[in-house]
């Protein structure tokens, strides 16, 4: 029999157009969508924005979708048939998903663009980072999740085993509580570091010990960047059960202190002259505090405490620094006996001191001493 005989051409023409149609449409689309893409990849405008957002999950949604209809006019067998719209029906789940995740990351964005941190004052603007970015990825793990269940949901035997998990949640459902523990714990936590933010980013935080710069709130966990470059990672849950600091929780603004100790005969007024002095000098002060005050003393030194104030921690660092290093330098050059010392007064042996006042061997006893002779005599 000839082989030409035994096919049907006019079947495969019927299911060929339809595909071949759908595939060259979809073609154009994707390639006109990619071109789109490709060209507001560097445009800042409004538009570009929002471009740039949805025409690359819609390069391949909007062939997918042509397929799918033009599935629906080939004759093909109803098995083939279902499971060619199946799979191009998960596709067209993923497309979406990852459509609202480019969606909320555009949303993101665009709030963090208005509200710069790179100004002095910060506070609010760290709020609304912090509030932004810790919202948005619990927002964008939401959809993945719910993405990842519609796709599995449209398995016959996924849906048997919810419906039956469903049906006997007891024990089962105590089980998956248990291991998902920390998960809803972080999610929790990371929503109460969103509205009553206790830390925001950026901000200045003594945590484990250690003192650093908030520099990333995920969604399981946050980093630390420590002063000498570190990263200390802690899990969001430690901030909500552990206190810890927050030098700049309601302003960026810092005080710096300073302690020297000194001797007695420091001239106090000379010292809070040259204090004012270096502070003036120094653009890192912002002008609102600059103080020198004996806090303590001991036997030998009384305690100076220099507190000055900065527009932000690392400012507030250098400026302490700075202040102790010149007001050592100027009480060495202009007043050196302000720097503490060491006292001894030595005396001679003999009679050459004057008389002398211990009391007479005999007439020395301990209290309460039994009665009798000493002994020795």
């Amino acid at each position: 029999m000839d082989l030409s005989a035994r096919i049907d051409w006019d079947a495969m023409l019927a299911v060929a157009m339809p595909l071949g149609a759908a595939a060259l449409l979809g073609l154009a689309v994707h390639l006109l969508l990619m071109r789109i893409a490709r060209r507001v990849r560097a445009a800042d405008s409004r538009r570009g924005r929002i471009l740039r957002v949805i025409a690359l999950p819609l390069a391949f949604a909007v062939p997918l979708l042509m397929l799918a209809l033009a599935l629906r006019a080939t004759p093909l067998p109803p098995q083939a048939l279902d499971w060619s719209q199946h799979a191009i029906r998960i596709a067209l789940f993923a497309c979406v998903t990852w459509l609202l995740v480019r969606v909320v990351s555009g949303i993101e964005r665009a709030i963090l663009r208005q509200y710069p941190i790179d100004v002095a004052d910060n506070v609010h603007a760290r709020r609304i980072h912090t509030q932004t970015r810790v919202l948005g990825r619990v927002v964008m793990g939401a959809i993945v999740l719910l993405g990842v269940a519609t796709a599995l949901m449209t398995f016959p035997a996924v849906r048997q085993v919810g419906a039956t998990l469903l049906a006997s949640a007891g024990i089962i459902g105590i089980a998956a509580g248990i291991a998902a523990k920390p998960v809803f714990s972080n999610l929790i936590a990371g929503l109460q570091i969103a509205l009553a933010q206790p830390i925001r980013l950026d901000d200045v935080v003594i945590v484990e010990g250690e003192w650093g710069r908030i520099e990333e709130i995920t969604a399981s966990y946050v980093v630390v960047r420590i002063w000498d470059e570190r990263r200390l990672v802690v899990p969001l849950t430690w901030f909500i059960e552990h206190p810890f600091q927050n030098w700049t929780r309601s302003t960026a603004d810092m005080l710096g202190t300073a302690v020297l100790w000194l001797d007695y005969r420091t001239p106090m007024a000379a010292v809070r002259d040259e204090l004012q002095r270096i502070c003036s000098d120094d653009p890192r002060w912002d002008g609102k505090v600059c103080i020198a005050q004996v806090t303590d003393t001991s036997e030998s030194t009384m305690q100076v405490r220099l507190l000055v104030s900065a527009r932000n921690s690392g400012d507030a660092f250098d400026l302490r620094c700075a202040v102790r290093e010149g007001l050592i330098a100027f009480l060495a050059r202009e007043h050196p006996e302000a720097l503490p010392r060491t006292r001894a007064t030595l005396t001679r042996s003999g009679g050459d001191d004057g008389p002398s006042h211990a009391p007479a061997a005999e007439t020395v006893r301990s209290p309460h001493a039994e009665d009798g002779e000493l002994p020795g005599d």
